[in-house]
């Protein structure tokens, strides 16, 4: 976004017509904030008044965020004061000052200045001489505030006068008291002094009650206030609100004298992905069954599987009753409550005890009705388990089940700029627009972190920033502000220099691949830009088999293949991960499913690179079999997200996919390896020797080239590698007693090359 297009959103006219503190306020705390950065670039875009008044805004904003002042809010205020024709940073001082009477009137503890006539004298002198010297001290603060008190508060400046004779009249009562009990006279105006401690208690209530709901640091927020904050969630906030007044309608009902038989309960399940708010809504929720007087207390007790599985019998049933204990009154939140049931454990996991335990006291004895269990986990984990314990499921009705859905990628967006605020950091238009980048690179599968996530990345990216400036005097503020695009690169992906399509023409030989990918990506690159412009653009075919023999390239070219297509915007990560049939199969019903799930869960976002893919299929009864179906299955639900290439011998990959139709619908594309060249096995020869730092002779060179002509190889590149290796431990064991001179360890000959091939081939 342009520095123009930054402050066009700031209108002159709304700045100066803002000349109330008590108006609401036209721009938010992070628009104002990069309207200030950029008008250090382009000082004449506002008037003098209008900057003021963006100073001042800034400072109300710091102090409705924070409900106190810093040494920022006094800097702008004064930094504003020179140009504010309105009086908008006296209007805010003053609400300032307003506070500070309220902090001061708190520490007195008014509440508890009560003197007795049935007190001993020597009470009665101890307490007036105790309070005397506080009175006097917030009486000569309170001379040193309103010096110029503004006609806007008037109430307040009434209420705050009537404060100061009633404090003044409260010492000169307490003077003349204590006086008189040293004396040892009689006549102590006790009456006196405690009716004006409660017109002074009367005039901080009025005080407070007068300040600007805005400002006042005593106005709480109920629990459906909270919700309403949270960023999102709209289903979820509109469910939680009907289920509000719904209790709420029963509980009125009861008062009239009716009686519900099939109540729904207090008990709760909440599901959803990480980060999606689980525990905080868990919170609130405890506190809206408090406020209507469903629990005694707001309390939550949050544990998991490892507070409550012991180690040995009946350890579980003794943790879970004393956290239930603990719990009464209030809420017992279990997260990952999913964990307390493993299907493959064996007769020592105790978490069924716990499940047992559970729903007895949820049901009968003691605790019955005196807590609320809240049940909380990721979505399909949570089915399961209820579905394996309907014992346990019977206890939750389906309308107290929450779904959390993930966060749009824009409220994340919102999620980390108010993180930022928080910790008094803003964005810039540049660095934002990297950071929702960097938000869809990471948002590729249900382990995405949500909230969680974005807020780890915004305090990754401010300790990058904080571990490369320091403060220097001459510093602007918003310097220590700024949140810039460097700022995020810690974040970003170590690139390799070298271009996807550089690194393939880098490559020896494979040309017919080189032809096959290029033809491949400039496709990609051309339906991505018709798709963009809005037009329609042709499926892309993107899951490939790779053929050839051992050592041909194909691992490495896949490698560059899924660089390639996060280049073109079609992958997330574009990471590599490789398997094999071992990765994927397991040795007994059910676990090869799940263990073919979580590869591809590691894989999401990039290419998933199956060698030797073939090994999968060795008969109907096979447990491979069960692989190749959560294969299939696990492509067509993530679509885009997720490249498979198999790999393997060009006979073997053609039998394997024609043996199941669902392999064969969705690899269409074939890119087969093949043998190199003898020129070609010479060439990455060279390539590795130079690697290493070392120079083969002439003659070694001529060697090697007609044994490559001559010789049928297995393993092509492969074998060239290892042969290259063995020549080098050869020429070490030649030179290592012949010669101190550095030149011989540079060069591998003849001699070594005979060796290293024998040894290679093994004659």
């Amino acid at each position: 976004m342009t520095n123009h297009l930054i402050l066009s959103k700031i209108k002159e006219e709304s700045l100066l017509n803002w000349n109330q503190i008590n108006n609401e306020i036209p721009y938010t705390e992070i628009e104002i904030l990069r309207a200030l950065d950029q008008i250090i670039v382009e000082p004449d875009q506002l008037s003098d008044q209008a900057v003021s008044t963006l100073r001042v805004m800034l400072a109300f904003h710091r102090l409705v965020r924070q409900h106190d002042t810093d040494e920022l809010a006094e800097k702008l205020l004064l930094e504003a004061n020179a140009t504010d024709k309105h009086g908008l940073s006296q209007q805010l001082q003053a609400i300032k000052d307003f506070q500070y009477v309220i902090d001061e009137l708190h520490k007195l503890d008014l509440q508890s200045w009560v003197i007795r006539e049935a007190d001993y004298a020597s009470a009665k002198l101890n307490k007036m001489q105790d309070w005397q010297p506080k009175l006097q001290h917030v009486l000569v603060n309170f001379n040193m505030v309103f010096r110029q008190e503004p006609k806007e508060f008037q109430q307040l400046s009434t209420i705050f006068n009537r404060l100061k004779i009633n404090m003044t009249t409260l010492n000169d009562l307490m003077e003349d008291g204590i006086a008189m009990l040293q004396n040892k006279r009689s006549g102590i105006p006790i009456k006196e002094i405690n009716q004006i401690i409660k017109a002074i208690l009367a005039d901080k209530e009025a005080f407070i009650e007068a300040i600007p709901n805005t400002f006042s640091k005593n106005q709480k927020q109920n629990p459906l206030q909270k919700l309403e904050e949270m960023v999102g969630l709209e289903q979820v906030k509109q469910y939680i609100k009907q289920y509000y007044h719904y209790l709420k309608y029963q509980q009125d009902r009861k008062k009239i004298g009716f009686q519900m038989i099939d109540e729904p309960g207090l008990h709760m399940i909440i599901t959803g992905n990480p980060g999606t708010g689980k525990t905080t809504i868990a919170r609130l929720l405890a506190e809206i069954y408090h406020e209507l007087g469903l629990l005694e207390s707001k309390q939550v007790i949050e544990v998991n599987r490892s507070h409550l599985v012991g180690s040995y019998v009946g350890q579980s049933e003794e943790n879970t009753i004393n956290f239930i204990r603990e719990a009464v009154g209030g809420v017992l939140f279990i997260d990952e409550a999913y964990s307390l049931h493993r299907p493959d454990a064996s007769g020592s996991d105790y978490g069924q005890a716990v499940i047992d335990t559970l729903v007895s006291a949820m049901t009968s004895g003691e605790y019955a009705n005196k807590f609320a269990v809240i049940l909380a986990g990721y979505p399909e984990e949570m089915r399961q388990f209820l579905w394996s314990n309907p014992g346990l499921r019977s206890r939750f009705p389906e309308q107290n089940m929450i779904a959390l859905p993930d966060f749009k990628i824009q409220e994340l967006v919102e999620i980390a700029e108010a993180t930022a605020l928080d910790n008094d950091y803003f964005f810039t238009e540049t660095a934002l627009n990297s950071f929702y980048g960097l938000i869809e690179r990471a948002k590729v599968d249900d382990t995405f972190g949500n909230a969680r996530t974005v807020r780890d990345l915004v305090m990754k990216a401010i300790f990058k920033k904080g571990a490369s400036i320091t403060v220097q005097a001459e510093d602007n503020w918003l310097d220590h502000m700024r949140i810039e695009s460097k700022d995020l690169a810690v974040m970003e992906d170590e690139k390799d220099d070298t271009a996807p399509m550089d690194q393939l023409e880098q490559l020896i030989g494979l040309d017919n691949i080189k032809n096959e990918v290029k033809k491949l990506s400039s496709f990609v690159k051309i339906q991505q830009s018709r798709k963009n412009q809005g037009y329609p653009s042709v499926p892309i075919q993107l899951h490939a088999v790779f053929s050839g023999n051992p050592g041909t390239g194909k691992t490495t070219v896949a490698k560059i293949y899924s660089k390639l297509l996060k280049e073109c915007g079609l992958l997330k990560r574009g990471h590599f991960v490789l398997a094999s049939r071992s990765d994927l199969v397991a040795g007994y019903v059910g676990q090869t499913a799940i263990k073919t799930k979580n590869k591809i869960r590691e894989a999401l976002g990039g290419v998933l690179f199956i060698d030797e893919a073939y090994a999968l299929f060795r008969g109907e009864n096979d447990f491979g079999k069960e692989a190749i179906d959560t294969l299939v299955d696990e492509m067509t639900k993530h679509n885009e997200n997720l490249v498979v290439i198999l790999a393997g011998y060009r006979q073997d990959m053609e039998r394997f996919i024609s043996s199941n139709p669902g392999l064969a619908s969705r690899f269409k594309k074939y890119f087969e390896f093949l043998d190199y060249q003898a020129d070609e096995l010479m060439e990455i020869t060279k390539y590795h020797v130079s690697h290493y730092h070392y120079q083969i002779t002439a003659s070694a060179t001529d060697y090697v080239h007609q044994q490559y002509r001559d010789q049928k190889l297995q393993g092509n590149a492969r074998f060239v590698v290892n042969l290259v290796e063995e020549a080098i431990q050869f020429q070490a064991m030649r030179i290592a007693e012949q010669s101190e001179n550095n030149e011989p360890f540079l060069e591998l000959n003849k001699t070594d090359f005979i060796k290293a091939w024998q040894a290679v081939r093994g004659e």
